[in-house]
């Protein structure tokens, strides 16, 4: 389970240094847009995380879903935490997510079976 998880950063290093070494104004002005969205400021970082992970989930964007569930663990989010969340975003968007919701859960075991 774990090379999925690999693979995901692995990939997602890859092409994100490939796309920024283009140095295309627009694009790298809108990495850097989204990096410091979630830097810690009124609100902390895991509350950030916690957003992102909603709002992906709602879109129902795989990547960014993968994304957020990691960075949630990364920044200590326990998996009740998580599944609250979890539990926002499947409010929000509806059955449409359920999808989406039970990729979040096998990443969420990938993670924790690594850990």
């Amino acid at each position: 389970m774990a090379q999925k998880l690999q693979a995901f950063r692995e990939f997602r290093e890859k092409m994100n240094k490939r796309i920024l070494d283009q140095n295309h104004l627009g694009i790298n002005r809108f990495f850097t847009l989204d990096t410091k969205a979630y830097e810690p400021g009124a609100l902390d970082e895991r509350t950030k995380e916690v957003g992102g992970l909603v709002g992906s989930l709602v879109l129902r964007c795989d990547d960014c879903i993968a994304y957020h569930v990691i960075r949630c663990k990364e920044v200590g989010l326990t998996d009740e935490q998580i599944f609250e969340a979890l539990n926002v975003g499947l409010v929000v968007g509806g059955s449409i997510v359920i999808p989406h919701l039970r990729r979040a859960v096998a990443l969420l075991d990938e993670i924790n079976e690594a850990t």
